[in-house]
């Protein structure tokens, strides 16, 4: 017994350094920029907005246990497919744009929400500076895109500005630099009420991310920008210069590809959760195969924690019990052949009775 308890031990160690070396490799392959989306502090759930993901799943609602200023409003669910925008603010929203007129009262399809300019335009105070603290990403920024002849045949001249979160920006700088050569800038506060702003309203010449983040050209100047209609088809055609600009469209795609956008929610439910703790601890009471149906059902039933469990299965229940099985047979045999022995010993015992009988 004391034999079968150290094994076990051995196999639970055995297994927990796999398990825990699996995570970490799993941990790099997988340690994308990501920024944290916190709805609420009642049990401090979050949802990640990381870069190259997909999007996409359903939609939930900020819950209203913790004032949230925007409680019970839906968020996630958008796709990447659907982060492109137009030129016109308020675009770009796959879903919850009812009302053209205005941005406030509407949804965060892609987990944070638009940008704010000046006048109210659009109800966009609603979003402004006050909540800063709160915005997923951080406070507004911009920065200047520029970057070297010897890429793109392109004047110095050329320069653009990013306008989005601070985390969003930051992270994007990276992309920016390595696809589109763009020359390391640090980020500046913006607020488009200073007179002295570099971009206005009218320099946009393309919203994401349900209009949460833009691009703009100081060269561009969109008459039709401040008409109160996100649905308007109306807007002044870019230059030629910007229009066929390779480094405009390489600033684009880098946009469209590695902006940080909500991930799918977690698909570990609560009792997800209880089946895995189950599994991990001590003796495993149910068979792994059950473990792994139930994780499948729950969404759990990954690759990944099909191993992690087969391997917890294997080295904390399987082997222990087919060594004990076959200690117990070892015992039985042991016995089977002492009393054989004894068996025999008292049959020739007998024997040497009649033999000796006068």
């Amino acid at each position: 017994m004391v034999r079968l308890q150290k094994l076990h031990f051995v196999g639970m160690l055995v297994a927990h350094f796999l398990v825990s070396t699996t995570v970490v490799s799993a941990a790099y392959a997988f340690n994308k920029p990501q920024v944290r989306v916190t709805t609420t502090f009642a049990d401090f759930d979050a949802r990640i907005m990381d870069q190259w993901g997909p999007g996409g799943g359903k939609f939930v609602k900020i819950s209203n246990d913790s004032h949230h200023p925007f409680q019970e409003r839906t968020f996630g669910g958008a796709k990447r497919t659907e982060i492109q925008g137009s030129r016109i603010f308020g675009s770009g929203y796959p879903y919850g744009a009812n009302d053209s007129s205005t941005v406030a009262g509407r949804p965060f399809p892609f987990g944070t929400w638009p940008l704010w300019w000046d006048q109210d335009f659009m109800g966009s105070n609603e979003y402004g500076p006050h909540l800063d603290a709160i915005r997923p990403g951080g406070m507004l920024v911009s920065v200047p895109l520029r970057t070297t002849a010897d890429h793109f045949n392109i004047t110095d001249t050329e320069v653009y500005y990013a306008i989005g979160d601070k985390e969003s920006l930051l992270l994007l700088m990276i992309s920016y630099v390595t696809w589109c050569h763009v020359v390391p800038t640090w980020p500046s506060r913006f607020d488009p009420r200073l007179p002295n702003s570099t971009i206005r309203l009218e320099n946009i010449i393309q919203y994401f991310r349900a209009s949460s983040f833009a691009v703009a050209s100081p060269e561009y100047n969109n008459t039709f920008a401040r008409l109160p209609s996100s649905n308007s088809m109306e807007s002044n055609p870019l230059p030629d210069f910007i229009e066929y600009s390779p480094f405009r469209q390489c600033i684009n795609n880098a946009t469209f590809h590695a902006l940080p956008i909500l991930n799918k929610p977690p698909s570990l439910t609560p009792l997800g959760k209880f089946i895995v703790a189950l599994a991990f601890a001590g003796e495993v009471l149910i068979p792994a195969f059950v473990v792994v149906a139930i994780g499948a059902l729950l969404g759990i039933g990954t690759l990944f924690g099909t191993v992690v469990l087969a391997i917890r299965y294997i080295m904390c229940s399987w082997i222990p019990e087919s060594v004990k099985k076959s200690l117990q047979r070892r015992r039985e045999r042991r016995g089977n052949r002492q009393a054989t022995a004894q068996a025999i010993a008292r049959a020739r015992t007998q024997e040497l009775r009649y033999e000796n009988y006068p």
